[in-house]
């Protein structure tokens, strides 16, 4: 008797009875592709895509693919939630607040000018109401949303020109990040949202006066200090930026328990590499610009207070006008003045004595 009429004749018990295993078991392998925000040149960025999708790989046995395209292979760098959302790609790598102009909510899962740094933004997410809040609003979207990396507290950027008062903001036509600019722009300044692929070139061409773009391990791979000499800190608009995966809903559905397991942790793994590796790399990329004259300079203090005021003002604006901002802002907010509460008898004053000492 062939196998056929094995199947046909004999029904799932006569089928083990024989020892023939049965083909319905059998699980059809997985393709996704994975559209980058970023540059294939921003190998810490870019490579948190590639140690995702290593990790799914790994866990699956080989049977859940996903390869990996940096902006512009598939789509524009900002294109890639509208990717998602309409079923072009499976999922994307980005930074969430590139999309605030389509609802201000997408930089809560980011970073908000003097909002959480990376561990409380990471705390908020697992351990708060952040993830239950934001699935909320992705779900809007067609999107299921994971934290997929931090970069810690970022730079303040690259000038053409010394800052060292509030008015020499105005008319500064400044490459930055999103959301910050509509605290900046309240300040005189000139937002220009570009992809990173762009900065150079602009800076160089005296398109834009100044840009900021993450810490010194990108900056330096991006050569900015090669057309600005002043690098300022802290990007006090992103304490702790955080990048999500995005994946299409109707993908997510189709996948087994133990599929969505998998992404669940290669996204939580990628999340602490990332992080891990900035934290790593910043140190040596800083002491590089530095023996290349980069006067590297605080932000004066009198333009952060003007700065947190203004922030402050926007965000009763939204929460007066957006309905979805309030709800997430309020939880967030909320654990925001926790935390720094903790924060400040522990981390902050530990951190503060630390860096005082000469190691």
């Amino acid at each position: 008797m062939d196998r056929r009429s094995i199947l046909k004749n004999a029904g799932i018990a006569g089928v083990l009875a024989a020892g023939v295993a049965p083909a319905v078991h059998a699980q059809a392998a997985i393709r996704w592709r994975l559209a980058s925000s970023f540059p294939k040149s921003l190998d810490t960025l870019f490579g948190g895509c590639e140690i995702f999708a290593k990790k799914v790989k790994e866990m699956s046995g080989g049977k859940f693919e996903i390869t990996t395209h940096p902006a512009g292979e598939l789509m524009p760098a900002f294109g890639v939630l509208d990717g998602v959302q309409n079923g072009t790609v499976e999922c994307a790598h980005t930074a969430p607040y590139y999309f605030f102009g389509k609802d201000e909510t997408f930089a809560l899962d980011c970073a908000i000018p003097f909002g959480l740094n990376s561990r409380q933004m990471t705390a908020w997410m697992y351990e708060g109401n952040g993830m239950k809040l934001l699935r909320e609003h992705y779900a809007k979207f067609n999107v299921v949303n994971f934290p997929m990396g931090n970069t810690g507290t970022q730079m303040g950027g690259w000038f053409r020109k010394e800052i060292k008062k509030v008015e020499d903001l105005k008319g500064l036509k400044f490459r930055v990040g999103g959301f910050a600019g509509k605290v900046l722009e309240r300040m005189g300044v000139v937002p220009q949202n570009i992809p990173a692929g762009e900065i150079y070139q602009s800076l160089e061409k005296g398109t834009i006066d100044a840009a900021e773009w993450i810490s010194p391990h990108d900056d330096l791979k991006l050569g900015l200090n090669k057309v600005a000499p002043f690098y300022y800190y802290p990007g006090w608009w992103e304490g702790g930026p955080q990048l999500s995966l995005y994946v299409n809903q109707k993908a997510y559905d189709a996948l087994s328990a133990e599929n969505k397991a998998i992404v669940d942790t290669a996204t939580t793994y990628a999340h602490t590499i990332i992080q891990a590796r900035y934290d790593a790399s910043n140190p040596g990329a800083l002491r590089q610009l530095a023996a290349q004259k980069t006067k590297v300079l605080a932000f004066p203090k009198n333009m952060m207070d003007v700065a947190f005021k203004h922030s402050e003002e926007l965000y009763s604006e939204l929460s007066a006008k957006n309905p979805n901002w309030k709800k997430v802002y309020t939880d967030y907010a909320k654990f925001r003045a926790d935390s720094n509460w903790w924060f400040r008898f522990g981390e902050a004053r530990f951190d503060n004595f630390m860096q005082s000492q000469k190691l």
